[in-house]
């Protein structure tokens, strides 16, 4: 499985998305502007996509909620240490009031992996940020304590809204 995302202005990204309506896409804004984010084991509908391959896969991605993208940078020699850390350890979040989905992304042509969280609301993801499944959950992927090598810049984070109509109004 692979998710696919192209930034732009919401109309533009809203017609695209409507023209595709069997397609698992999401229309995400924020303060910044708007992401459409495309899921499909197939080729994507966007002319020039950022792409990423799917390593861990939990819920399914619904058309409302919060949506935050941890983007974090590693090393090349240091990618296979990052996945297995990943892809090994089992994730807690279903246990998380307001927890929809979520998708570790390995780039596919850069280095800034991205871990996509969906959560029913600002307020539930909040929850989550300040518990100790948090804290477990990001233990040694952010840290610079754990492994300090792999990383090579400053992870960061991205926060979204899946609008409503009402919202645009």
């Amino acid at each position: 499985m692979n998710i696919f995302m192209t930034s732009g202005t919401y109309d533009f990204l809203k017609r695209i998305k409507d023209k595709h309506p069997k397609e698992t896409i999401l229309l995400l804004q924020n303060n910044e502007g708007a992401l459409l984010v495309h899921e499909t084991a197939n080729k994507t509908v966007f002319s020039v996509p950022r792409s990423y391959e799917v390593l861990k896969s939990e819920g399914i991605l619904e058309n409302s909620g919060f949506l935050i993208l941890h983007h974090i940078p590693v090393m090349d020699d240091d990618k296979p240490v990052f996945e297995f850390r990943f892809k090994s350890e089992k994730t807690s979040l279903n246990e998380n009031p307001g927890f929809i989905a979520l998708r570790v992304l390995r780039p596919l042509k850069s280095n800034t992996y991205i871990i996509f969280t969906l959560w029913r609301s600002e307020k539930a993801y909040m929850g989550w940020e300040t518990s100790p499944s948090y804290q477990s959950f990001f233990q040694g992927a952010k840290s610079s304590t754990a492994q300090p090598q792999i990383f090579m810049g400053a992870s960061y984070i991205s926060k979204f809204y899946i609008p409503t109509e009402e919202d645009r109004i």
